[in-house]
């Protein structure tokens, strides 16, 4: 990395915000753009001063990564760009010297110079460091919007390093997050419900805390499947330049209409003068034509199917907010976890021979959908009731096994087979064999 990077911590970046477009800019440009900048500024202002208001004096203090550290930044490739931001995936060496400490990998976060977004300025302004300043204010707003919230479900910001020569024609500012995968929407509806489940049920607790945020109602304006990633299994919102901290002003209640493709909500106008709940609807709407749509319903087991389509409906409607779709999400959860969500039926496991201390082959067999593993049929189940139901239901399933593994539930996951040849002594698993297929194999085991 160039020499021109200066290490920036955390504490001063909220007062570079302040500082950096109140800077003079050479040589003379537009007054128009001038203005922008100026209207810039003070929106940077007033987030800054509330910011301020929400950090906690260890988050303040927080050590994170720097110029020093990106100085010896190994890049690993291109994560995407979009029209104002380029995201690169790099390699960064663990603090503590000593050559043995690793790698961090991060994703790096930089203006596209080449954007649309420049471009588009450069095209009306014709002025190279305005239209690069102008730009540079999404990432400053991005910075400190993620040091005031803090959720599980917001990337964290590790560090940043700005161009200590910020007083040239370009800034540059390079933000550090962690790293996160894409979302491919066409692979998460291949995916196990309880997987997809809990995509949706990471994103409602995110916008219940959009919607309660220390720095007010926030709303996400490009809401998009692209806006996040998956962190160690968990959801997280990754762009946060397009997002607003305040609700839409108004006079009366037609300036409040909320507008989507296929549908059009009208909201009340408060006596304050703001369009009540904006924010937290926008989102809510969003996330049901997004996420809730394609990931919520299908192949869901079947009692939760009517719950579920509840929540669809509120969802669509507008009819709940954030804090009733949570309470709707736990309650599923609940369900789902405790096994309350099971008919009561007649019990399948007495059609099986419990076999102790057999295991079958690690070998490729029958598949069903949507399993856990691409070579056999995997699935969540609650107990070995269940198993025994899924394999009864399953024409090829000679036996099933329930395996230590777990999902992030807890529920085990259960292997069923279609082949007896492949039970194998040893082991300290229970191996469920149908009577009907020990028979006809003229098999007789020791339970």
């Amino acid at each position: 990395m160039p020499g021109w990077w200066a290490l920036l911590a955390a504490p001063a970046l909220l007062a570079l915000a302040l500082a950096v477009l109140s800077l003079p800019w050479r040589p003379p440009m537009p007054l128009s753009l001038a203005q922008e900048l100026e209207q810039r500024q003070r929106d940077l202002r007033s987030l800054t001063q509330e910011a301020f208001q929400t950090l906690h004096p260890s988050d303040a203090h927080a050590e994170r990564l720097g110029c020093q550290e990106l100085s010896r930044a190994r890049t690993l490739g291109l994560v995407g760009f979009g029209i104002t931001k380029l995201v690169l995936r790099a390699a960064l060496p663990s603090r503590g010297g000593g050559g043995g400490g690793g790698e961090l990998v991060v994703a790096l976060k930089a203006l596209h110079w080449a954007g649309s977004d420049v471009a588009a300025c450069l095209r009306r302004y014709g002025h190279r460091g305005g239209c690069h300043r102008l730009a540079t204010y999404k990432l400053l707003k991005e910075e400190v919007l993620l040091q005031s919230l803090d959720h599980p479900g917001i990337v964290k910001l590790l560090g940043q390093c700005s161009d200590s020569n910020i007083s040239g024609p370009e800034m540059k500012v390079v933000t550090m997050l962690e790293l996160g995968t894409p979302l491919e929407m066409i692979q998460l509806l291949q995916t196990p419900w309880e997987e997809r489940f809990k995509i949706c049920l990471d994103l409602v607790e995110l916008l219940y805390y959009l919607a309660n945020s220390p720095l007010g109602s926030i709303g996400l304006l490009d809401f998009q499947p692209r806006q996040f990633v998956m962190v160690n299994g968990t959801l997280k919102a990754t762009d946060l330049d397009d997002v607003t901290t305040t609700e839409l002003s108004c006079q009366e209640d037609q300036d409040c209409i909320l507008e989507f493709p296929t549908k059009r909500f009208a909201l009340q106008c408060t006596t304050q003068g703001k369009c009540e709940g904006i924010n937290e609807k926008r989102n809510l709407f969003n996330a049901y034509r997004y996420f809730f749509t394609y990931l919520l319903p299908h192949t869901a087991p079947l009692t939760l199917q009517p719950i579920l389509k509840d929540i669809l409906n509120a969802t669509g409607d507008l009819r709940y907010g954030a804090n009733e779709t949570l309470r709707a999400f736990q309650k599923v959860l609940h369900l789902y976890k405790s096994g309350l969500y099971l008919q009561k039926k007649t019990s399948h496991l007495k059609e099986y021979i419990a076999l102790k201390q057999f295991h079958s082959a690690d070998a490729e067999d029958y598949k069903c959908w949507p399993s856990y593993s691409h070579l056999r049929c995997m699935l969540s189940v609650h107990n070995a009731e269940e198993a025994a139901a899924i394999c009864s239901s399953h024409p090829q399933c000679q036996h099933f096994t329930i395996t230590p593994q777990r999902t992030w539930t807890g529920r085990p996951l259960a292997l069923f087979h279609s082949n007896l040849s492949d039970l194998i002594p040893g082991g300290h698993m229970v191996v469920y064999v149908k009577q009907s297929a020990a028979s006809r194999k003229s098999i007789s085991w020791g339970a």
